[in-house]
């Protein structure tokens, strides 16, 4: 099962995510569900990178499908309200995913 955590300050912005596991919805290379995770949430930190000019901390790697994006603290507040509603975008297409595979995916 692939595992988001959603990281919100009091404020209820998004401070970070992360993602690890994989679906197993089908063989390797063939895993509609991973494949849209992955493609959600890639595309989310791309949006960031390429939008709003901001270079997130980001790990990635290993076998266990993980990614981690966190907001630096000194973003600008303008450009860090652009940043919550690509996150927020991201989200919204998390969900979903996880609606119609939700044996697969689970975000907290």
């Amino acid at each position: 099962m692939i595992k988001i955590d959603i990281t919100r300050d009091t404020a209820n912005q998004i401070q970070a995510f992360e993602v690890s596991g994989h679906a197993d919805f089908a063989e390797y290379g063939s895993d509609i569900v991973c494949a849209g995770v992955s493609a959600v949430t890639i595309g989310a930190v791309n949006s960031i990178i390429a939008l709003c000019d901001v270079t997130p901390i980001i790990e990635q790697g290993g076998e266990g499908g993980y990614l981690y994006c966190e907001i630096p603290a000194d973003v600008e507040p303008s450009t860090f309200e652009r940043i919550q509603l690509l996150l927020e975008g991201m989200i919204v297409s998390l969900e979903s995913i996880e609606r119609d595979y939700q044996s697969y995916i689970k975000i907290n």
